[in-house]
C-alpha cells in the first residue's frame, strides 16, 4: 500500500509539472522536411510543421531537433502569416534526461532510500561520486535498495528542444519553417574504377556516403549536398566523428535516385532526385553517377630531383622506382563532363580468371568538368630505372655541367613508354642529349622514352647550370 501510494503521488507531481509546460511542436506535426550537408561536417535543416501559437504572447516547445544543433543560427517564419508571428526569446534545452543528471540536480537535496522489505530513510545526497549520503547525522558511502526521486527535477528534457516566447496575431493553426546548422553530419564521395583488359577503357561509379550524427532523424527529406570548400569561422564546439566507409562496386542504381548537378555562387549543388530518410547514427550510401567505356591513359612516370645537380651524387638512387598513373579527362565526349566532388577512388582489374582484384586507390580534389583526374596508383613491378652521375664539373663560381645516364629496363612482354620527368634548378641549358626533350616549366624537363619488351633503353644527357 505504501509502494502505491508514493507511486499515485510521484505521478500526480509529474502531471501537474506536464500541466504547467508550454505547447509541444512534434516530430508528429512534421509536414517537410530539407536537408543540405557541406564536406564540412555541417548540415543545414530547414523543417517545416503545422502548428498553434497562442494569441500575443506564449510559449512553445519546438522539439526533436538536432543535438548538435548551434542554436545562434536559428530561424523561424510562418510560411502561413509571415509578419503575424515574431520570436521575441530562445532557449536551447540540452540538459538531458540521464540518470546522472538526475543526481547532480539532487546534490544537496532529501532523497528516499527504499530497502527490499519496504521500509525506506530520508537521507540527504552530498555528492553523486559513490555516491555519498547523510542519513541521521552520519555519512554513507553508497547503498543498497532503491533510490527515489520526490520530483522531476526543472530544466531537464528528453530530447533536445527549442524554447520560444512567440507573439502571434491569430491563435489558428499554421505552417512554420524553422531552418538551423547542425554538427554531426557530412558526406563524402567514394568512386569505383574498373579497367579493361589493356587499361585503356573503364567504367567509373561514383557513390555519395552520408555519416550522420547529428542526434536526429530527417525522413522523407529532400536532399541536396554542396561540394566545394566553404569558409567557415572557428568556434570551440566539438564536430562529430567522421566514420570512413569503403565503397563497393555495384549496380547502377535506378534513374530516379541519381543526383542532378548544378552551379551554386563558387561550388557545387548536388540535388536528389526523389526523397529519402536519414537516420540518426546511420550510414547510408546513394549512387552519384555511373559511367561506362571512358577512356584512360596510363603512364610510367620516373621522377628525378632539383637537388640532383648541385653536387657529385655518383649514383643517387640505385634501382629508383617508376611510378604507375591512370589519367582521364572529365569531358562528355569521354562519357563524363559533369562536376566530380573531391573523394577516394578505387580502381580494380580482372586477372586472368575473371576474378577482379584491387589495384590502388588514389584521393582526388573536386574536379569541373573538361579538367582531368590523375590518380597515382603505386609503382611498377616490371619496369625499373637507374640513374647514374656520369661527369660532374665546376666551371666557375655559380656554373656546372653535370651529366647524367637514365637506364629503363622493360620485363614485360608488351613494349612500355616511361616518361622522365627531371626538375633543374636555376638558369640551364641542355648541351646535348640522346633523346627528344620537352621544357614543359621553366625549371622542368620532359622525355617520353619507348622501352622494347623485355628490353632495355637508356637516356644521356648533358647540362649547364647557373645557380
Amino acid at each position: 500500500m505504501r509502494r502505491t501510494l508514493i507511486a499515485l503521488l510521484l505521478l500526480l507531481a509529474l502531471g501537474a509539472q506536464a500541466a504547467d509546460a508550454a505547447p509541444r511542436i512534434t516530430r508528429d506535426a512534421q509536414r517537410d522536411v530539407m536537408l543540405t550537408i557541406y564536406n564540412g561536417n555541417l548540415g543545414l535543416v530547414k523543417d517545416v510543421r503545422e502548428a498553434r501559437f497562442a494569441a500575443g504572447l506564449g510559449e512553445v516547445q519546438f522539439m526533436d531537433v538536432a543535438a548538435l544543433i548551434d542554436p545562434t543560427t536559428v530561424h523561424l517564419r510562418s510560411l502561413t502569416d509571415p509578419a503575424g508571428l515574431k520570436i521575441l526569446e530562445q532557449n536551447y534545452e540540452y540538459d538531458l534526461l540521464t540518470s546522472q543528471k538526475l543526481l547532480e540536480k539532487y546534490v544537496g537535496r532529501t532523497v528516499r532510500l527504499y530497502q527490499g522489505d519496504g521500509t525506506f530513510h530520508d537521507a540527504t545526497l552530498l555528492s553523486t561520486q559513490g555516491p555519498v549520503f547523510e542519513i541521521g547525522g552520519q555519512i554513507h558511502l553508497g547503498y543498497t535498495g532503491r533510490l527515489v526521486l520526490p520530483a522531476l527535477p526543472e530544466n531537464l528534457v528528453a530530447k533536445p528542444t527549442l524554447v520560444w516566447l512567440t507573439q502571434s496575431r491569430s491563435a489558428a493553426p499554421q505552417r512554420v519553417e524553422a531552418s538551423y546548422l547542425t554538427g554531426g553530419i557530412t558526406w563524402k564521395a567514394d568512386y569505383v574504377l574498373v579497367l579493361d583488359a589493356t587499361d585503356r577503357k573503364s567504367d567509373l561509379t561514383g557513390w555519395v556516403t552520408i555519416d550522420n550524427k547529428s542526434g536526429a532523424t530527417y525522413r522523407n527529406a529532400a536532399l541536396k549536398l554542396v561540394a566545394g570548400d566553404v569558409n567557415r569561422a572557428g568556434d570551440g564546439r566539438r564536430e562529430g566523428r567522421v566514420m570512413e566507409m569503403a565503397a563497393r562496386a555495384a549496380s547502377v542504381a535506378d534513374a530516379t535516385r541519381e543526383f542532378k548537378s548544378e552551379g551554386f555562387f563558387e561550388y557545387h549543388l548536388y540535388t536528389l532526385d526523389g526523397r529519402t530518410t536519414v537516420k540518426d547514427q546511420q550510414t547510408k550510401q546513394l549512387s552519384l553517377m555511373a559511367a561506362s567505356d571512358v577512356p584512360v591513359t596510363k603512364r610510367l612516370i620516373y621522377w628525378g630531383a632539383q637537388d640532383y645537380y648541385r653536387n657529385s651524387y655518383g649514383v643517387p638512387i640505385s634501382n629508383q622506382k617508376v611510378g604507375v598513373y591512370l589519367e582521364l579527362e572529365n569531358r562528355k565526349e569521354h562519357r563524363l563532363g559533369l562536376p566530380l566532388p573531391k573523394g577516394k577512388i578505387r580502381v580494380y582489374k580482372a586477372d586472368a580468371s575473371g576474378s577482379e582484384q584491387f589495384v590502388g586507390e588514389d584521393w582526388i580534389d573536386h574536379t569541373p568538368k573538361d579538367e582531368r583526374v590523375k590518380i597515382k596508383m603505386g609503382n611498377a613491378f616490371d619496369v625499373v630505372g637507374e640513374r647514374k652521375q656520369t661527369d660532374f664539373r665546376k666551371l666557375a663560381a655559380h656554373l656546372w655541367e653535370v651529366e647524367w645516364e637514365i637506364s629503363l629496363r622493360n620485363h614485360k612482354q608488351e613494349a612500355q613508354t616511361v616518361t622522365v620527368i627531371e626538375p633543374i634548378p636555376g638558369d640551364w641549358q641542355v648541351l646535348s642529349s640522346t633523346h627528344r626533350y620537352e621544357k614543359i616549366e621553366a625549371h622542368t624537363l620532359r622525355y617520353e622514352i619507348p622501352v622494347p619488351k623485355d628490353g632495355a633503353a637508356k637516356l644521356v644527357y648533358r647540362v649547364r647550370i647557373r645557380l
